[in-house]
């Protein structure tokens, strides 16, 4: 997070974010507005936050880059299709769990990649689950540490965000539009003129950030 900012630690005072946040059917304008949102999970009576410094838009049916391109259902994407503000966990690459927010109304399969959180609650939690002994950026930089650190499981995969085991919040940080930077997506080569979108959105200057640096 960038310095002007300070972050707001007292958990009762975050509100969580209501069904038509997410039901709302411009996926790329919500993918802008979760950054500065705080991710939360309450596992096996453990509770982990951060705050969302980088997501990615996937624009469903109409995006070579997503899971549901041309309607595309299989028994992985079918979550996909539900109505938003349910979670869509899958595997990469056989190793790497990625945590997706299912967006838009039922049977229109948008989805939102969070890409990197500034952790905020729960850091020794975050530390054992990934592994590491110290606490360094790349704890919860990109989207597989993402997970690892916050316990996102492909078994939770269409689980609301409005239990209280996973939810996004609103503490009423708001970013500045200079502080916020819009980018074309990572690893999604195959997308041929879709890979250019920039659907990829990120704070400025932040440390946990993943890949390609906004300027």
């Amino acid at each position: 997070m960038t310095q002007q900012h300070e972050q707001n630690l007292n958990a009762n005072s975050w509100i969580k974010l209501p069904l038509s946040f997410y039901e709302r059917p411009d996926v790329v304008n919500i993918t802008k507005e979760l950054l500065g949102k705080i991710l939360v999970t309450n596992f096996d009576n453990q509770q982990t936050a951060g705050r969302i410094v980088e997501a990615e838009a996937y624009n469903g049916p109409f995006d070579k880059a997503s899971h549901s391109y041309g309607n595309r259902r299989t028994k992985r994407t079918e979550v996909m299709y539900s109505s938003g503000g349910v979670a869509y966990v899958y595997l990469c690459y056989g190793i790497h769990q990625m945590f997706n927010i299912v967006t838009n109304v039922k049977d229109i399969p948008n989805a939102i990649l969070i890409r990197a959180v500034e952790p905020m609650v729960g850091i020794d939690i975050m530390l054992k689950r990934t592994n590491k002994k110290v606490h360094s950026f790349d704890l919860t930089r990109g989207p597989g540490n993402v997970a690892k650190a916050l316990g996102f499981h492909t078994s939770q995969s269409g689980m609301s965000l409005q239990g209280n085991e996973m939810y996004i919040a609103d503490d009423d940080l708001r970013y500045n539009e200079n502080e916020l930077s819009a980018t074309t997506r990572i690893g999604v080569d195959y997308a041929a003129e879709d890979a250019l979108l920039p659907y990829r959105f990120v704070v400025k200057g932040n440390k946990y950030v993943s890949g390609k640096k906004a300027l």
